[in-house]
């Protein structure tokens, strides 16, 4: 069977469209949404304004695809990995120990995309900040259901665990404040120490406690 004609000139527009959208989530890291031009993107990337403007249909179409392939680099990194423990307490660490070397291994040169770009949302509407609220909040409530799940099962011990979960992600997003702004990765160990010092409270069995002990960056 023949391919269709069409079918290598969509392939090569795919191949535009990762290799456009892996600059674009680097850039947006360090420079926010609102940072990201086609401008500036064409520069970084190698294509043509008018390449990446046809690629997206204009800048909002742009942000929204940048968004989903960062959301597409996050579950990658941190959520895919520990959907593999069945035991919650375990699958919880392994969350909070991916998304601590997610940020400290510089996925992205500006730490963690949606860290960067939430502040270009905080009180702003429009599609572009609703995928940038919805992807965070996503996160938030991944968390709290592996953190109630455990308790539940017996496998973690809190009277509300959902504070828990906050406590936790607040540790994970500290670090990666605190590393990019002093430039340097200490903060990742203090940040997994404290949030194994917390699970230990909350009576976690030793193989999830073991989790946290990042090894050191390549």
């Amino acid at each position: 069977m023949q391919d269709h004609p069409g079918d290598g000139r969509r392939a090569r527009g795919d191949a535009s469209r990762r290799a456009v959208l892996q600059a674009a989530t680097d850039l947006a890291s360090v420079h926010g949404l609102d940072g990201l031009t086609i401008g500036r993107l064409a520069s970084a990337s190698g294509f043509s304004k008018s390449s990446v403007a046809t690629l997206f249909n204009g800048k909002e179409g742009l942000q929204l695809a940048t968004v989903a392939a960062a959301r597409d680099i996050f579950f990658a990194r941190i959520v895919a990995p520990a959907r593999s423990e069945s035991h919650r307490a375990r699958r919880l660490a392994a969350l909070l120990r991916n998304a601590l070397l997610y940020s400290r291994n510089r996925v992205f040169t500006g730490g963690c995309f949606f860290a960067a770009v939430s502040a270009d949302v905080d009180s702003k509407s429009g599609p572009v900040n609703e995928a940038v609220r919805a992807a965070i909040t996503d996160w938030y409530r991944y968390v709290e259901a592996q953190a109630e799940q455990a308790v539940a099962a017996g496998e973690l011990r809190s009277e509300r665990p959902r504070t828990l979960a906050f406590e936790l992600i607040a540790l994970t997003e500290q670090a990666n404040s605190r590393s990019l702004l002093l430039r340097t990765p200490e903060p990742y160990d203090i940040a997994a120490e404290a949030i194994r010092d917390r699970l230990r409270l909350a009576r976690a069995d030793d193989r999830a406690l073991a989790m946290l002990h990042l090894a050191a960056p390549a």
